[in-house]
């Protein structure tokens, strides 16, 4: 079964403890809370953003670093680098799917020299940073299908629509014009898994959380 235990305490545990596992890959590295959490407005949905600032002669180690989790650490199951600050040469975005919890708790960790830590727009639209290399359009539409989900839960229904139709989009197709939110998100979800078998689990918890949480037309 689907993974719904939302408690707030929770959550704060395991990005406590990733916290604290990643401080410990990396001498003088720092991480800290952003997003919603950080700010104190995070709801039961909201997942976890941090920000892990390395030294930065230690950049490059910690950005391979970051790239490997999966590898490393027993609690990461998936590890996506965003393509936007691939070839950054003080930035990386990575996008973690963690063991055993709601699929709500993305973890979007970026990792930052020292020098630019306060910068939130560092090598924002630099296309010499950007790098498709390895960049899955599925995994990343299917994204869009748990945030439409969580969208829907928030009331946010254009939000959570226009998620479906870019993740649609995304890979090559229309948005169905007949059904309902379960039915537009478990429909992405299963079109995801068709083009990258490796996204049929994650597709399967899809289909379960849109069942247990969705209205069906």
């Amino acid at each position: 079964m689907t993974d719904l235990d939302l408690r707030p305490a929770r959550r704060d545990r395991l990005a406590a403890g990733l916290s604290a596992e990643l401080e410990s890959l990396m001498p003088r590295s720092a991480v800290s809370l952003r997003g919603s959490l950080g700010a104190g407005t995070a709801d039961e949905y909201s997942d976890i953003d941090l920000c892990w600032a390395v030294a930065d002669e230690s950049f490059p180690a910690a950005a391979s670093a970051a790239e490997d989790l999966a590898g490393t650490l027993p609690s990461v199951r998936v590890v996506r680098v965003d393509p936007d600050f691939a070839r950054s040469d003080r930035r990386r975005l990575v996008f973690l799917r963690l063991a055993a919890v709601p699929l709500f708790w993305r973890v979007d960790l970026d990792v930052r020299a020292s020098s630019v830590a306060a910068d939130d727009s560092y090598d924002d639209g630099n296309e010499a940073a950007r790098d498709l290399t390895g960049w899955s359009r599925p995994a990343s539409a299917i994204e869009n299908a748990i945030g439409a989900i969580k969208n829907g839960l928030r009331g946010r229904a254009g939000e959570a629509s226009g998620l479906l139709s870019r993740g649609y989009a995304r890979i090559g197709l229309a948005a169905p014009a007949e059904g309902g939110p379960a039915e537009h998100v478990t429909g992405l979800a299963d079109a995801c898994a068709r083009l990258e078998p490796g996204l049929a689990g994650l597709a399967a918890e899809v289909r379960e959380l849109a069942a247990a949480l969705l209205p069906r037309e």
